[in-house]
């Protein structure tokens, strides 16, 4: 790894750190993720930084035969908001890949099963303040299944609706639909879609992100 600045005509792309964790101590046990605060080595001195250290996150942009995007309405309490989002889900299971991730989040949040997986895009959610990583798939050739998950909580009101992908890339930019993710995923589809969807990667590509971002070089 190396703390070198963009050489001038390589391909932009972000650069993992050796940074030298010095301590790690955990503030907060969480339900869902810990808040912890490292102490490390940057540049000639020291620096102490708190941050929500996170398990990493899938998400999925089902497309179906006629380019409409599914999304469903969720309450979120921190925002004190119902949003539009694309299924999307923890990655706390031990052992699972993302690809396994998203095709049990499609299955639980909407009833939905995909024969068609692509990796549309990676994003770090907010890298100042947390670690993380989420990873968002695009699902086509969709069908309808029947599981034995029961939606609870916040999930129990969900209720999928589809959206043609020109809508929702209107009402992002319009400031109507605010969700980070689904945003993102949907300017990513519609981008991809205008370049004959030529910039789709590989679903089972290694997420070394996700695995760099969960506080494993401090714990």
């Amino acid at each position: 790894m190396s703390n070198q600045p963009q050489q001038a005509g390589a391909p932009l792309a972000d650069a993992p750190a050796a940074v030298e964790v010095l301590e790690s101590e955990l503030l907060v046990r969480g339900r869902v993720w810990d808040v912890r605060r490292d102490r490390f080595r940057f540049g000639d001195g020291e620096l102490v930084r708190d941050y929500l250290d996170h398990p990493g996150a899938v998400a999925v942009l089902a497309l179906d035969e006629h380019e409409r995007v599914l999304l469903v309405q969720q309450y979120r309490h921190a925002i004190g908001h119902r949003d539009w989002e694309i299924p999307a889900g923890l990655m706390d299971l031990p052992g699972e890949s993302g690809l396994t991730g998203a095709q049990r989040e499609l299955a639980e949040e909407a009833d939905l099963q995909a024969e068609r997986w692509d990796l549309l895009l990676d994003l770090f959610l907010s890298p100042g303040g947390t670690s993380e990583a989420m990873r968002i798939f695009l699902a086509r050739d969709v069908r309808a299944i029947e599981h034995d998950y029961v939606r609870g909580e916040e999930e129990a009101e969900l209720v999928p609706h589809w959206v043609p992908l020109a809508d929702a890339v209107a009402a992002a930019l319009d400031g109507r639909i605010q969700n980070a993710v689904t945003v993102s995923a949907v300017l990513a589809a519609e981008a991809a879609r205008c370049r004959g969807w030529a910039t789709l990667r590989d679903p089972d590509l290694p997420w070394t992100a996700r695995a760099a971002a969960r506080g494993e070089r401090s714990r």
